[in-house]
């Protein structure tokens, strides 16, 4: 015995090991596939490291840029894996975990994802795919009818028709709003007499030949960020994002939108698409989607809606009104990996009418040839993974009663919450829940009641002075690792639209209860009395001792 360590070699018998036998059941992999399988809670739990490491530190364990000579084994991979990678995650699952629109996920999605994997399709031709073409069609149909309400002879005649696509399957709700706006962008400049059409002329000749200065893209300014990306890669110019107003509720205001399509019209400027959002991103909103088709409507551009993740709202008989009028949209964006509680990887954007995917039809002879059944030819990306396998299993094995049960109660948390925060004297709830996400933030009684009669410049710097305290606080409950809520930065009416940061709250974790939400607020609290924020506490005290001096004074001499 000389204790030396055993060493993987790269040989052609190998190569053929690695590609066809199984671990065996006591190796490092497998009992980590067995805790997995028995306990994921348990197994996340055990193996993320709650308190925070920073970041220079974490990159020192992937350092080396060097690709390795000599194979390593695949338990020592595993090992490394468990404690480099594995240990300094994000417990995303954690129901302390309510910063982000990541959750648990249903146990049953790992086994299956086993299976996706395995199989190893390539979606974007079925001669890779074969069954799982016809499952993606389905599920494709399947938020199809969630979101129009046809009726079955409408999905018998275009589910599964070759020549027509009712959506597109992507990797995310970025790729599906770009996606519906670059089959917008295309139907705004259609072939015509002498013109090929934008999507073989290109923007300049399109412009040129309709006789137009640019084209635009309409949204609230509570619009997701890949709307401006998606402006980017389709030539038009981050510019062409045209943001609108929105009232004290994040909604955009129909008057404005209005407002805004008659003096890009004026300024020759074409209305590409209008964009309604179902669940704003930082607080949840949705904007009066209604209205927005008819103005849609009026000005000849393309509807679309953003509900990567309002979407699922539609499973609740009891909210799913909040969404009254995207029916009426051109397309709807799905973030599968959000409220249909699928891994991450998956989102998709149906199409109201069964042609307009026509618009970004692409064909090649050695693959997606004319004619053909792949949905490869109307999708931005080429080779895909089969995850409407897992969207398919959700919507089979939770079904629509069981969605509903997710989405109500998250709506009910969210309001539990609220009025939890309306009852502390030192929490000021900023955003009031419309679906399952709300703002906050730390502000004690007498600030409150000294910010209510402040003036501009006596709430801004009252304000300010709460900015430095609730990002102290949000950074340093995070690295306790404990619990974790994100922050953001809104405008709030009511103090002369200054920009004020606050705790934004994400309820979509079936496993959060309202104990866990009391022991959040219980650790904020506690936060606000530690010595590395003293002095702004102390300073903002006393700021609110002043102008409650002042008002008592002129209320005197009054």
């Amino acid at each position: 015995m000389t204790g030396k360590k055993k060493s993987a070699q790269a040989s052609v018998e190998a190569m053929y090991r690695v590609f066809t036998v199984p671990e065996a059941p006591e190796s490092t992999l497998s009992r980590i596939d067995q805790n997995i399988s028995r306990n994921l809670a348990g197994f996340l739990q055990e193996h993320i490291v709650a308190v925070e490491r920073d970041l220079s530190d974490v990159e020192k364990n992937f350092a080396d840029s060097v690709i390795p000579e000599k194979p390593v084994f695949v338990s020592e991979q595993a090992q490394f894996l468990l404690d480099k990678l594995v240990a300094n995650s994000v417990h995303t699952a954690s129901p302390a975990f309510i910063g982000h629109m990541t959750s648990a996920l249903p146990y049953f999605m790992l086994p299956l994802s086993k299976i996706m994997i395995a199989l190893n399709q390539n979606l974007v031709k079925t001669e890779t795919s074969k069954a799982f073409t016809p499952l993606e069609r389905q599920v494709l149909g399947m938020i199809h009818r969630l979101v129009y309400q046809q009726d079955g002879s409408f999905y018998r005649k275009w589910m599964h028709d070759p020549r027509h696509a009712l959506g597109a399957m992507c990797s995310g709700g970025t790729v599906a709003n770009l996606t519906a706006l670059w089959v917008a962008r295309n139907r705004a400049f259609p072939a015509e007499g002498s013109f090929r059409g934008l999507h073989e002329e290109g923007l300049f000749r399109a412009l040129r030949y309709y006789g137009c200065e640019g084209a635009a893209i309409v949204v609230s300014k509570r619009g997701h960020y890949s709307l401006r990306k998606a402006a980017d890669v389709l030539g038009l110019g981050r510019d062409a994002l045209v943001p609108v107003e929105t009232d004290e509720f994040n909604r955009i205001q129909p008057d404005a939108l209005r407002d805004k399509c008659l003096e890009l019209q004026k300024q020759k400027i074409k209305v590409m698409a209008i964009c309604g959002v179902a669940g704003t991103t930082e607080t949840g909103n949705v904007d009066p989607l209604d209205a927005m088709a008819d103005i849609a409507r009026e000005f000849g551009a393309h509807f679309h809606v953003d509900a990567a993740w309002g979407g699922p709202t539609l499973f609740s008989r009891t909210h799913k009104h909040l969404l009254r009028g995207i029916e009426k949209a051109d397309s709807v964006t799905f973030d599968a990996h959000k409220q249909l509680y699928v891994p991450m990887g998956a989102g998709l954007v149906v199409f109201k009418d069964p042609s307009l995917a026509s618009a970004v039809e692409h064909h090649a002879q050695y693959i997606i040839r004319k004619g053909s059944r792949d949905l490869g030819s109307t999708t931005l990306e080429g080779s895909r993974p089969g995850m409407a396998m897992l969207i398919h299993s959700g919507l089979k094995i939770l079904a629509r009663e069981g969605y509903e049960i997710l989405i109500d109660q998250g709506i009910d948390k969210a309001k539990t919450f609220a009025n939890m925060i309306d009852e502390q004297p030192d929490f000021e709830l900023v955003t009031r829940p419309e679906l399952n996400i709300l703002t906050y933030r730390y502000c004690p009684e007498d600030v409150r009641q000294a910010l209510a009669m402040a003036d501009e410049l006596q709430a801004e710097k009252m304000n300010t002075c709460l900015n430095r305290i609730t990002k102290f606080i949000q950074k340093t409950q995070r690295e306790r690792g404990k619990a974790f809520v994100s922050r953001t930065r809104l405008e709030p009416a009511r103090y002369y639209h200054f920009p004020c940061i606050v705790f934004r709250v994400v309820l979509a974790n079936p496993l959060t209860t309202p104990d866990i939400l009391e022991d959040i607020l219980r650790e904020q609290r506690e936060l606000s009395k530690e010595d590395g924020i003293a002095d702004e506490i102390a300073i903002l005290h006393q700021m609110a001792a002043a102008v409650l001096k002042q008002d008592q004074k002129q209320a005197r001499q009054a």
